[in-house]
């Protein structure tokens, strides 16, 4: 078999293994927000600074959502498992839809973040994306929402939900 047709083979097979929400048009919405360490009072900084991209779009009867998390920390937080900063770190994805009343959530997603985290460079910096849910809504619309659920450990409490905005309906 030539070269040429094993790569043609290969690209092939890239195309046809892609997302198909890779390719649909995302409308997104980015906040920003400081967090304090909860379970530390020490003299060194300890404030994360959290930016959230949800995403939202739509196909057919379908409405996809997805989220990108950055993060900001002081560079004594890197190189460490995070186990002593956090009991749990999650993010939760929400497909919501807004109604007169409180909006329904028509899916979620929780994502264990702690370790992603942990991966920061040197200078406390880092970011994760997540995977895409989708819900079939027909003729209805959705939008995207996201929520940082932090456990700090230490601190005498359960988890903390940090919400960021969500997204204009698809």
């Amino acid at each position: 078999m030539s070269a040429a047709l094993v790569g043609a083979t290969v690209v092939g097979a890239s195309v046809l293994a892609a997302s198909p929400a890779s390719a649909l048009s995302w409308k997104c919405k980015t906040s920003s927000r400081t967090i304090d360490d909860a379970g530390y009072s020490g003299p060194w900084a300890d404030n994360w600074d959290f930016t959230v991209k949800n995403c939202v779009a739509r196909s057919g009867g379908y409405v996809y959502a997805k989220a990108k998390v950055t993060w900001d920390a002081a560079p004594w937080y890197s190189g460490s498992d995070l186990k002593e900063t956090f009991d749990s770190a999650h993010f939760r994805l929400y497909l919501k839809r807004a109604d007169a009343g409180p909006d329904t959530v028509l899916a979620r997603k929780d994502f264990d973040i702690r370790a992603k985290m942990a991966a920061m460079d040197g200078s406390g910096n880092g970011s994760w994306t997540s995977s895409a849910i989708k819900k079939y809504v027909g003729s209805k619309s959705g939008y995207a929402d996201g929520a940082l659920r932090l456990n700090w450990d230490e601190d005498g409490k359960d988890v903390r939900h940090y919400g960021f905005k969500g997204t204009s309906s698809a």
